[in-house]
C-alpha cells in the first residue's frame, strides 16, 4: 500500500488527514488493490453498489449504454480520482453505469459501508472522511451540470466549442490535451464521430483552432 501513498494524498477523500493516519485508515476500511487490463470492467451496470473506488494508475471511464447499444461516456477518471461515491451516498442498490478501464489500471476498492458507518473502534479520522466524501459528491454534481450545459447545445459545433472552451478555462491556457480520442470525444458529447471530425476540420480551415489527435489549441 505504501507505494500508492503519494497518489492517495492527492485523493480528495483523504484531504486534511494526517499522513500517519492514512495507513491505519486503509486497514480499518479494508481497502484492497486490484489490477485490471485495458477494456476490463471494474464495476458493471446492474451490479450491486458495494465499493467506492480510487484510481491508483491508468485511466478509467464511466460509460452508459442505452437499450439500442449506443455508448455514452459520462466521465473520465485519472489517478487519485474517486468513483462510485455518488451512488453509495444515494443508496442506489444497482449500478446504473459501467466503469471500464481505458488502459491498464490499478484500482483501490473500499467497501462503502466501512466509510459511511464508523467502526466499533470509533476511529478519530472517520468524521473528516465523511466530510470529505460529501464535498466530493458536491463537486461531482457541479461537473455533471457542466456536462449537461455542454450536451444541451443544439449542434455538434456548439457542443464541441462549449467543451473546448471549458477545458481552456479550467487550464487557463489556450493549448491543452483532452483525455479522449475522436470516438471517445464523440461518445462524451453524444454526437456522430464522422460529424465531429467534419466540424473539427471546418474549425481548422476557419482558423478557430489547431488540433492533432487529442491536442487542441484555440486561436
Amino acid at each position: 500500500m505504501k507505494k500508492f501513498f503519494q497518489i492517495l494524498r492527492q485523493c480528495a477523500l483523504f484531504r486534511e488527514i494526517a499522513d500517519g493516519e492514512v495507513e491505519e485508515m486503509l486497514g480499518c476500511l479494508g481497502a484492497r488493490v486490484v489490477i485490471y487490463g485495458k477494456k476490463d470492467t471494474v464495476i458493471g451496470e446492474g451490479e450491486p453498489v458495494r465499493y467506492i473506488g480510487i484510481v491508483l494508475s491508468g485511466r478509467l471511464q464511466v460509460v452508459q449504454v442505452d437499450y439500442f447499444g449506443n455508448r455514452s461516456i459520462v466521465g473520465n477518471l485519472e489517478p487519485s480520482d474517486l468513483f462510485g461515491e455518488s451512488f453509495a451516498c444515494a443508496g442506489v442498490t444497482e449500478m446504473p453505469v459501467n466503469v471500464i478501464c481505458a488502459e491498464d489500471s490499478e484500482v483501490m476498492l473500499i467497501d462503502h459501508h466501512r466509510i459511511m458507518y464508523p467502526c466499533s473502534n470509533a476511529c478519530g479520522f472517520h468524521r473528516k472522511l465523511i466530510d470529505n466524501l460529501l464535498k466530493v459528491v458536491a463537486m461531482k454534481n457541479l461537473a455533471f451540470h457542466q456536462k449537461i450545459e455542454i450536451i444541451s447545445k443544439r449542434t455538434t459545433r456548439e457542443k464541441l466549442m462549449a467543451y473546448l472552451l471549458l477545458q481552456a478555462k479550467i487550464r487557463n491556457k489556450s493549448s491543452f490535451e483532452i483525455p479522449y480520442d475522436r470516438q471517445e470525444l464523440a461518445d462524451f458529447l453524444g454526437v456522430d464521430r464522422s460529424g465531429l471530425s467534419a466540424e473539427i476540420g471546418k474549425l481548422r480551415k476557419e482558423g478557430i483552432l489547431e488540433s492533432e489527435r487529442n491536442q487542441f489549441k484555440l486561436l
